[in-house]
């Protein structure tokens, strides 16, 4: 091991011996520079940029949102006597959409202080107001992108102006949000629900109810309200909405499809039978119901005769039962006889008891409008009328199956449903565009110091090439040299000689036999110094 350390040391020394003056200088130089370079770049790698995350919290909240991020495993720091949390710059988006989701924070409002001071100090209050609004529009957009499924947003805030006066009533604020989302994505409760909370958070004093999302195919991203259950009216109509939102959905999807989502806008208008029905039906039905007849269980038959001589008869026979069979005749001297033929039959009859509960929501009317923009938007002819027909007859399919057969009462006709569907074809002006998401690109002082450290290895490359074969060619002709004194001095001198002097010699010797290898020497030397 020694041995090799020390092998190692002695090429080193050699090595460091071999250079001139200039090239020693030179590689401290490279060396120290390349040192600095990735001190430097180390530090700006590292460094961690601590930014506002929420402000204006109360303490009990800033407590909640920091045991959240400790949890999380997420460095924070607390400012401003507590009301602000810092968190690392890089983690901001995600953390306000993850943080949002679970309905943080309750109070307070995200940080746009950095908008202040970068603004002018001739700046008026309406430039910077214009300036703070597209600021947060901007913000919240890009928020919203960092959700699953959302391709890219764009916001519309109205913002109300304040009053003068402290009396004066504040207006809310309201929000109007268009999102590119991913094809066939599908937002369930828990996102649409943190996408709300996310805008109402982020602008001040604006309510859910002032929120309005949807996405380029025109569906629309509605927040159930949970605190509707009481209100009868509230709650019908949340579910009609329902209805004809998963109506429209269903026939947008499909269209959509077929003629392109940006080609196709589906309107559904329904009318919903909230009527629930609680009855009661008691029926008794024979068991042949052919002959009307029931099973007999029980008969009782009767039958008297009577006959008398000189003996008139008198009272009323069978006048209580009107249903005994009664033959009577009478002498004309006197006698006379009777028959009484008595039956009785208990028969047992079908009795069905029905306790029955009708549920509501049927639909009693549909109408759906639907409006197609054709292939090439400035020819309204370019949709073939086979194709508005094919629509017509898929709006009547749906049409024909969603509305309740017991409330039609008749089949539905072709002319029926044709009055309860409107197809119309024409151009979309009014189309939402979307710009191209920009990429993310790496700092200008990166490419700086890459292009520096791959330069810096390029130089120290060429030079250790260079000085390798500088060392390859000296050793080649030292060897030589000392082959041919070897073959041709046959004394050797009994005095010890140094390698210098022997160098010396050597030179000497290769300049009288051959001198052009000896210039070429000297000038590779010339030029190396």
């Amino acid at each position: 091991m020694n041995e090799v350390i020390t092998n190692i040391k002695n090429k080193i020394t050699a090595f460091w011996g071999s250079k001139s003056k200039k090239q020693k200088n030179m590689i401290i130089s490279m060396t120290t520079a390349l040192i600095l370079i990735a001190i430097v770049s180390s530090i700006f790698l590292t460094r961690t940029t601590m930014v506002p995350l929420y402000s204006n919290l109360s303490p009990s909240e800033t407590g909640s949102i920091k045991e959240n991020l400790d949890s999380r495993g997420v460095a924070n720091e607390i400012k401003d006597n507590g009301t602000t949390i810092m968190v690392p710059e890089q983690n901001v988006d995600t953390l306000k959409v993850e943080l949002a989701a679970d309905g943080i924070p309750n109070s307070g409002s995200i940080d746009y202080s950095f908008f202040a001071q970068n603004a002018g100090l001739g700046m008026t209050d309406n430039e910077f107001n214009v300036l703070k609004l597209d600021s947060m529009q901007t913000e919240l957009a890009n928020l919203m992108k960092n959700i699953d499924g959302i391709n890219n947003a764009n916001v519309m805030i109205n913002l109300p102006e304040k009053g003068i006066f402290v009396s004066d009533t504040s207006e809310e604020a309201s929000a109007s949000i268009v999102l590119n989302t991913k094809p066939g994505y599908k937002f369930d409760e828990g996102q649409i629900k943190s996408l709300y909370h996310l805008v109402s958070k982020s602008i001040p004093n604006l309510p859910t109810e002032n929120i309005v999302i949807m996405n380029q195919n025109f569906e629309y991203f509605d927040l159930k309200n949970e605190n509707n259950s009481g209100n009868t009216f509230v709650a019908q109509n949340e579910i009609k909405k329902e209805i004809e939102r998963d109506i429209q959905r269903q026939v947008q999807n499909m269209l959509g499809t077929i003629m392109g989502h940006d080609k196709v806008m589906v309107s559904v208008t329904a009318d919903i039978d909230f009527t629930q029905e609680n009855r009661e039906e008691n029926i008794v039905t024979p068991v042949d119901e052919e002959n009307m007849a029931g099973i007999a269980i029980s008969a009782q038959r009767v039958n008297e005769t009577y006959t008398g001589d000189n003996t008139v008869a008198g009272g009323i026979p069978q006048a209580e039962d009107s249903s005994d069979s009664l033959s009577y005749q009478a002498g004309a001297n006197g006698n006379g006889d009777y028959e009484k033929l008595d039956e009785t039959i208990n028969y047992e009859v079908n009795r069905i008891k029905k306790q029955i509960v009708e549920s509501p929501y049927k639909v009693r009317d549909l109408g759906i409008q639907v409006m197609v923009e054709p292939p090439n938007p400035k020819d309204v002819n370019s949709l073939s009328q086979q194709s508005q027909d094919d629509i017509t007859k898929i709006l009547s399919t749906v049409i024909r199956t969603t509305i309740d057969k017991n409330n039609a009462g008749t089949a539905l006709t072709d002319a029926d449903l044709n009055n309860k569907i409107a197809v119309s074809v024409q151009p979309f002006n009014g189309k939402v565009t979307f710009d191209s998401p920009v990429q993310a690109e790496l700092p200008f002082w990166v490419y700086i110091v890459g292009g520096a450290l791959l330069v810096a290895i390029i130089i120290l490359l060429i030079l250790y090439l260079r000085s390798r074969k500088r060392d390859d060619y000296v050793e080649e002709e030292f060897e030589e040299l000392q082959e041919s004194e070897m073959l041709e001095v046959a004394d050797i001198s009994e005095e010890q000689e140094t390698e210098s002097s022997l160098k010396r010699k050597q030179l000497e010797k290769l300049a009288k036999e051959r001198p052009d290898e000896f210039a070429k020497l000297l000038r590779s030397w010339v030029a190396e110094d």
